[in-house]
């Protein structure tokens, strides 16, 4: 079997309903892509006992290091932690699928109910979901209990998720050959802190080659 494409799964993890939604849409993407996508969580890596600069640097290390991207932009505010890994991954010309399951409209952009700032980057796809509508069609349409229509839920934003996937992973990088390797040296650089230290040069190289061999760079 192809090994799978891994994915870098960034959201809130504040609460026990971040924590578990999180674990449970994880699960169902990597259950009905058939082992084709396998996500990857912070709330799984994160060490508390540890420096706070220590946890960042090993998100953006993962966030450097998976093929594409998963970014949670719910909420009336966007987490700020999300908004910066979105942007690292895009400076990197990582593949990313926005979701938004929050029905609520914000931000200033016509396109999107998010800030501008964070609209209209490449190689990016957006899935947007009314998960209250689609929560009541479960407990209403479907006639399910609330747990089963969670699970229902849940599965129905996975599918829509990995369509999104396999949809941005074909699109074509936008990072030229002779563009990589300065690019990715960069952002190896540009964290400061002991990213580079973290990261080493026979690393990276690594990490652009799997990216190159897997048709995305």
């Amino acid at each position: 079997m192809t090994a799978p494409y891994t994915i870098y799964f960034a959201g809130e993890l504040f609460s026990l309903k971040h924590l578990v939604g999180n674990a449970l849409l994880a699960d169902a993407i990597e259950r009905l892509s058939s082992g084709s996508y396998r996500c990857v969580l912070p709330q799984d890596l994160e060490q508390r006992e540890t420096t706070a600069t220590a946890i960042r640097n090993q998100d953006l290390f993962y966030c450097m290091s998976c093929d594409l991207g998963i970014f949670h932009f719910d909420g009336p505010e966007l987490d700020s932690g999300t908004a910066a890994e979105f942007l690292f991954a895009k400076m990197l010309d990582i593949p990313a699928v926005i979701l938004r399951s929050d029905f609520r409209q914000a931000g200033d952009a016509k396109t999107v109910p998010w800030n501008l700032m964070l609209a209209g980057y490449p190689r990016t796809e957006v899935v947007l979901l009314d998960s209250v509508k689609l929560y009541k069609n479960a407990t209403e349409v479907q006639s399910l209990r609330p747990a089963e229509a969670a699970h229902v839920a849940t599965e129905d934003l996975a599918k829509l998720t990995i369509s999104a996937l396999d949809a941005v992973r074909s699109t074509p990088a936008i990072l030229k050959p002779e563009q990589r390797d300065v690019v990715y040296e960069w952002a190896r650089t540009l964290p400061g802190s002991g990213f580079s230290e973290k990261v080493s040069r026979e690393e990276l190289r690594r990490i652009v080659a799997t990216k190159i061999e897997k048709g995305l760079l």
